[in-house]
């Protein structure tokens, strides 16, 4: 059967995708999921501070990171007994939100292959673009927690307890959601649209088989179609 015009919204869904893990690749890599806002300015001569998931750093004329121009960061350890729980759980859940996505974003070029370049015998088109449609899903369920977990941190006005050598104050004067959280969001709502296209492939029907009966001169159509004698 001819499916290349069936596949068009499941082609889009992949870009969708591939864009929103792209987007959550980024986040991932952000330092600016909270902005903190210190008066303070001997250390952080900005007054500006951002903690990521991985790292927190701030601009600083006295503490420089080799590598960094007057930028002081500090890297963020999973089993560092200071480090808070949205934290972790952004650490650990979206690198498996990247290794989920990517597997349905693969899922999701398979089956487009098979509509667009002839399909294998029996192959299960609708399973595989629902199996890619499940994996974007579980993928942006996996990174909307932590991003919502940190999000909340920030509107409650939550602290972190950081080590002195991080040269952090203890409590910020204020605190606001950076573009980190941000990016992540958009790319979580990607991921939502690609897995719904994805799951609401529906194969089309298969066409119905017309027979002539009776004389060459009496035809009969499918069922739908006006039937007529010569």
């Amino acid at each position: 059967m001819y499916l290349a015009h069936t596949g068009h919204a499941q082609l889009g869904a992949l870009w969708l995708s591939c864009m929103g893990w792209t987007l959550t690749a980024v986040a991932l890599g952000l330092i600016e999921w909270r902005v903190w806002l210190v008066s303070d300015r001997e250390v952080i001569s900005s007054g500006v501070a951002w903690v990521g998931i991985w790292r927190t750093c701030f601009n600083s004329h006295t503490l420089v990171t080799p590598g960094f121009e007057d930028m002081h960061c500090r890297y963020i350890s999973l089993s560092e007994a200071f480090t808070p729980p949205e934290i972790v759980a952004g650490q650990v859940l979206m690198l498996l939100s990247l290794l989920v996505g990517l597997c349905g974003n693969a899922g999701g070029v398979y089956a487009l292959k098979n509509i667009y370049f002839g399909m294998e015998k029996n192959s299960p088109i609708r399973l595989l673009f629902f199996a890619a449609g499940a994996l974007c899903l579980l993928a942006a369920a996996m990174s909307l927690i932590p991003l919502l977990w940190n999000l909340c941190s920030v509107v409650t006005n939550q602290t972190i307890r950081f080590p002195p050598e991080f040269k952090m104050p203890r409590a910020p004067d204020s605190q606001h959601v950076g573009c980190g959280i941000g990016v992540g969001m958009v790319g979580m709502c990607l991921m939502i649209i690609s897995g719904v296209i994805f799951c609401t492939y529906r194969l089309p029907e298969p066409p119905q088989i017309c027979r002539k009966t009776g004389s060459a001169a009496q035809i009969q159509v499918c069922p739908g179609e006006m039937s007529f004698n010569k």
